[in-house]
């Protein structure tokens, strides 16, 4: 294989990556020496095959079946619609109170979250609470979870097959919880939840809404960790969380 050729597998392979392609078989074997007319034929073309594999057996209109947080839960271990399952160890659905009026929503479990099963406990997860306890709120007074619910391998950042498959859930999850305030830790958060394009430091400080729920982007503490000095802009942000909760 020549040098040009290996440059146009690789790019082949690139972009089946990016449109979420995760297996090399396909659900039943293909006699590759039948003649066209003994071979199976292929699925219609109107079957949506990559919406059924982004989504399982679990649809929106199922999800409206799960009246509490609890059972949105169960639904969601049962869910076998996101690829990330098959190579995490635990489901990381969420931590906090089911009834708190503050939402924060962050991008992806880690390896701490992976091994323990809730979300934000790892360093990021700590400097977290630490951040909230400035403001005076502790794990009971807030409700954390993230885009997707289960650890991407090597901590890579989730595909878009990958968060348009927990989204029906995030969704329902908003719904049940109804916070007042909803905090986005960081731009995936920000772009998944508010569909916008700007970048995070674009978007951080400014008050915006998701189905009239007040939300506001900040920076995720991950990257807080990574750039202490910008921590000052993360503690403004908090300082208008407080001023938002205090006045409601």
């Amino acid at each position: 294989m020549t040098a040009t050729e290996r440059q146009a597998v690789q790019a082949l392979l690139d972009w089946y990556a990016a449109m979420g392609v995760d297996e090399a078989i396909g659900e039943a074997p293909v006699d590759c020496f039948a003649t066209p007319a003994t071979r199976p034929a292929p699925p219609p073309r109107n079957t949506p095959r990559r919406r059924q594999a982004a989504t399982g057996d679990v649809r929106v209109a199922d999800l409206a079946q799960a009246l509490t947080l609890a059972e949105l839960e169960a639904m969601a271990g049962a869910f076998d619609g996101c690829a990330l399952k098959r190579t995490a160890k635990r489901l990381c659905f969420a931590r906090g109170r089911d009834d708190a009026r503050l939402m924060l929503i962050g991008e992806a479990p880690g390896r701490d979250e992976d091994l323990r099963g809730k979300p934000f406990v790892g360093r990021a997860g700590q400097l977290l609470d630490r951040m909230l306890a400035a403001i005076g709120l502790t794990e009971e007074h807030v409700y954390i979870t993230n885009t997707v619910y289960w650890r991407p391998p090597g901590n890579r950042t989730p595909t878009l097959a990958e968060v348009e498959a927990c989204a029906p859930f995030l969704a329902r999850q908003i719904e049940l919880l109804s916070p007042e305030v909803i905090v986005l830790l960081g731009g995936a958060a920000a772009k998944t939840i508010l569909g916008v394009t700007e970048g995070i430091m674009r978007l951080r400080g400014k008050w915006l809404s998701y189905r009239d729920v007040a939300t506001l982007p900040t920076l995720h503490p991950a990257y807080l960790l990574r750039n202490p000095e910008h921590k000052r802009l993360a503690w403004r942000d908090l300082l208008m969380v407080k001023e938002r909760l205090e006045a409601t």
